[in-house]
């Protein structure tokens, strides 16, 4: 494994050839979805796609600080701005958590052992 710091990172050229993103017009997107063998025009490749909102999204409908939502959850208040801020991204297991929060407020916080009456 190769160690580079953030100044070395920072210094190297882009990979990203912005001026080729940003003379992609939709036509190509549709194009390339057609030979990515996804028919543009039929959304049912999205079945089964599920929305998951952002952990502050549910913080805040449950309408907790980031102190009340990271004792929620039981986890580091410093590990919950990473996540909101995306710093760092949110585990698997906990975004199953913030589905549950998201969806079933209620039922979450009664197997989570707390009242209810915070849930939005």
């Amino acid at each position: 494994m190769v160690r580079v710091t953030l100044a070395e990172l920072a210094a190297r050229p882009a990979d990203v050839d912005q001026a080729k993103l940003d003379a992609t017009t939709e036509e190509d997107i549709r194009r390339h979805m057609i030979e990515d063998g996804y028919d543009p025009d039929d959304p049912s490749y999205l079945e089964g796609a599920v929305v998951v909102r952002p952990p502050h999204m549910v913080r805040e409908r449950l309408g907790l600080t980031q102190v009340e939502f990271a004792r929620l959850i039981d986890a580091p208040l410093a590990t919950l701005k990473n996540w909101e801020q995306g710093r760092t991204s949110v585990p698997p297991y906990v975004r199953v958590l913030f589905n549950i929060l998201d969806r079933e407020p209620e039922a979450a916080l009664r197997a989570l052992g707390r009242a209810p009456s915070i849930a939005a």
